[in-house]
């Protein structure tokens, strides 16, 4: 190892080391001041509120990502030279809007050939009816022999063959000219354009994907143990990253049998989306509410501040605060419930003021938050 990079790694270890202390030093002083700060004041003036037995409904967490009900890749189906590429990514499509053209000459130039064969296989038919038409008459007759008679029913039988050949290649003439316009399936809007003006593609080759954000689905994994509480039709609360606002939706299908795994039941949730504020691809969070209820001890959600599902509060034990970690769940009106930690009804909890509280604070209680007796539904 050089000299210079032996330099540069001392450096970089001294200014970590440094950096820690000086981090340390920053959160005791920190700490210090606020406990001097506790002191000088005697005793915090705070409000409480009580722990309250609610009645909530069983909720089942679940991630997922949001995607289109209606979706589609768009791939080519014939070989060609692209022509003209008529969308851009985020246009919005009807169905049956053509996407893009391919060369249409060679395949124009096909149609012709079968429209031709076709004439000319309908009049050899013709021709051929009207012979064994004959030949029928005359062999009724026993003017010409059974052999040639049976000879014209073959050119007969042939040439109605020959006919549905015909036609049969038209139509495929005029399919592959058809499959030279890529076009939209349904209504929806352009999320990928992966071709370009002058481009030849190939059968199978991706063009475009095209998506519907009307309406939204989540596919969800849920734990096997929730196969007698989820069912279809149960309401559904959930976040995306970037909204402060909460989604909801429905569950709409539930498999049948848990997966291979034998741990996880996948289910099927539908989102109305008209107004398309959400996007295919986002990450949902939230929750599947079932109809089954129980009481837990609960606190009111605006006098917590949580960390995912976890909360550091007060509780205000004999005018002195004692901090402890509860687990809580989603907020159902207003409350969230405690799902493990000591906390009792009736326990009294510090609402505001409760950010200028440490542990072992003389509190002074000045009100008490007043409280519902109704249940959450």
């Amino acid at each position: 190892m050089s000299k210079s990079k032996t330099i540069i790694i001392s450096s970089a270890i001294v200014l970590i080391v440094v950096g820690s202390i000086a981090r340390n030093r920053y959160k005791r002083n920190e700490e210090l001041n606020k406990q001097q700060h506790i002191k000088d004041l005697a005793e915090i003036p705070v409000t409480v509120a009580r722990v309250e037995l609610k009645s909530f409904r069983s909720a089942i967490p679940f991630t997922g990502n949001l995607l289109a009900v209606n979706r589609a890749e768009l791939k080519a189906e014939v070989s060609g030279r692209l022509t003209r590429v008529a969308v851009f990514e985020g246009d919005r499509v009807s169905r049956g809007s053509v996407l893009s053209v391919q060369d249409e000459e060679d395949l124009l130039l096909a149609v012709s050939a079968a429209e031709a064969q076709l004439v000319q296989a309908k009049a050899q038919a013709q021709q051929a009816t009207s012979d064994y038409e004959r030949a029928s008459q005359l062999l009724e007759k026993r003017s010409i022999t059974k052999q040639a008679a049976q000879q014209a029913e073959t050119y007969y039988t042939a040439s109605q063959a020959g006919v549905m050949s015909a036609e049969s290649n038209l139509g495929l003439a005029k399919s592959r000219l058809h499959k030279a316009q890529i076009r939209s399936p349904f209504d929806g809007q352009v999320a990928l354009c992966l071709v370009k003006v002058g481009e030849i593609l190939n059968p199978g080759q991706p063009a475009f994907s095209v998506v519907d954000n009307t309406k939204m689905e989540i596919e969800a994994d849920l734990p096997a143990d929730s196969l007698s509480i989820v069912k279809p039709g149960l309401r559904v609360r959930f976040t995306v990253p970037g909204f402060d606002t909460k989604f909801e939706g429905q569950v709409a299908q539930v498999a049948p049998a848990v997966r291979q795994d034998g741990r996880t039941l996948r289910v099927r949730i539908v989102v109305p989306n008209n107004d398309g504020t959400l996007k295919s691809g986002l990450f949902a969070e939230g929750e599947i509410i079932s109809s089954q209820e129980l009481e837990k001890p609960a606190i009111p959600s605006s006098i917590i501040t949580a960390t995912g599902r976890s909360a550091d509060i007060f509780i205000a034990e004999d005018n002195i605060a004692r901090r402890i970690r509860v687990s809580v769940g989603s907020d159902q009106d207003g409350w969230r419930p405690i799902e493990s930690g000591d906390m009792a009804p009736g326990t009294m909890i510090v609402a505001q003021g409760r950010e200028l509280v440490a542990e072992g604070a003389r509190l002074k209680v000045v009100d008490q938050i007043g409280t519902s007796k109704e249940q959450v539904n």
